[in-house]
């Protein structure tokens, strides 16, 4: 068992707030694609931001596992909401506290980690996906300042009215013919910086999704996050921990899909029978709960090898592509179950449906999850 009494009361509690707090409104704020600053706000003060962070910096100093549960419990509900939290939390926070120098933790941590403030993280560009070495973001250093030109695209998080910063990767030279690419810290006052909001997306409808923009965006030299030169390294370590957060929202999903099955299965009733008294369908639930045995205790190992300090790069990988791809498959037998109900908008499965697709692509498409694992075992 991976788990111990402190990680059943964060489960208990942020299912007992997603179930009163977030799924009353989640169907409503998935029509109109809004971003809920109250629903934020509450997350917040529920002490969900900053959970792996010491308490020195206004965090609450748990263990990874703890924040993987309260994502896996939200994403059960609305996967928007897990998505703010989690991309907030692994690639806001994450990166700040363990690149950042002791000015910058004390400066930005505090008011992150409380909700009052969100942080993004701005890797991807139009050209830019899996390849990342494909960055055209140019920092360039004169007389102390940086001068950044460039956009990102898909960032979460990245054009909220309480994102006061984003941690840009950029370009900013070349060394032995080769790019160098580094960190840099751009608060959202900067001039030069815009953000626009992104509509019209098939899932995740009530995260922020955003563009940004980067023209002639001046930042002190002391913007850096960690060394120059290190942006891929950070980047990497970032994206390691952040699949474990992609992973939880891929199980919560598709156990939250898994449960309206198996609700919908008992009441509907055909050919005098409730479904479940049907081999077809009772077979189809028995794969489900199998898929979630593993897919828990998969993604939960990876978490006990990142919080013991042993390598778990490979399994974080092997988690994030079996969660992801199992959310796929839970959550299309569960449209399946409910027939023809399974594609209206008042069910809530039909959301899920839409939500489980990013979570093959985001944080690294499955072929790329693919591809890392099998660097692991020597291929």
């Amino acid at each position: 068992m991976y788990t111990n009494e402190q990680h059943d009361l964060i489960r208990q509690s942020v299912r007992e707030f997603a179930e009163q707090e977030v799924l009353p409104v989640a169907r409503e704020l998935d029509k109109k694609e809004q971003f809920s600053y109250d629903l934020t706000k509450k997350i917040g003060e529920l002490g969900l931001f900053g959970m792996m962070i010491p308490e020195k910096y206004g965090g609450q100093g748990m263990d990874y596992l703890s924040y993987i549960i309260a994502v896996e419990e939200l994403a059960r509900i609305d996967s928007s909401q897990a998505a703010t939290l989690a991309a907030h939390n692994s690639l806001g926070i994450g990166p700040l506290y363990s690149f950042g120098t002791e000015e910058q933790k004390e400066k930005y941590l505090p008011q992150l980690c409380t909700g009052e403030a969100l942080w993004a993280f701005g890797l991807t560009e139009a050209d830019a996906g899996s390849d990342s070495r494909g960055t055209k973001t140019v920092a360039n250093l004169e007389e102390g300042q940086w001068t950044i030109n460039g956009s990102k695209i898909f960032i979460t998080n990245g054009a909220t009215d309480v994102t006061i910063g984003v941690t840009v990767q950029a370009v900013t030279g070349e060394n032995n013919g080769k790019k160098e690419y580094s960190t840099i810290i751009v608060e959202g006052s900067n001039p030069g910086f815009d953000a626009m909001v992104m509509h019209d997306k098939l899932c995740w409808r009530a995260s922020n999704t955003s563009q940004l923009f980067f023209d002639n965006c001046q930042v002190p030299e002391g913007n850096l996050l960690g060394e120059r030169g290190q942006g891929s390294k950070i980047m990497l370590i970032t994206l390691d921990a952040g699949r474990l957060s992609i992973g939880a929202m891929g199980l919560g999903l598709a156990q939250g899909a898994y449960e309206m099955a198996m609700r919908y299965a008992k009441e509907r009733k055909q050919f005098g029978r409730s479904l479940t008294q049907f081999q077809a369908i009772s077979f189809k639930l028995a794969d489900m709960a199998t898929k979630l045995e593993l897919a828990r205790n998969l993604l939960y190992k990876a978490c006990w090898l990142k919080d013991t300090g042993k390598p778990f790069g490979k399994e974080a990988a092997m988690a994030k592509l079996y969660c992801s791809e199992i959310a796929k498959e839970v959550a299309d037998d569960a449209v399946q179950i409910h027939g023809g109900y399974g594609l209206m908008g008042e069910y809530d499965v039909e959301r899920f449906y839409r939500d489980q697709r990013i979570l093959q692509i985001g944080e690294g498409t499955s072929e790329i999850q693919r591809l890392v694992i099998s660097r692991h075992i020597g291929c």
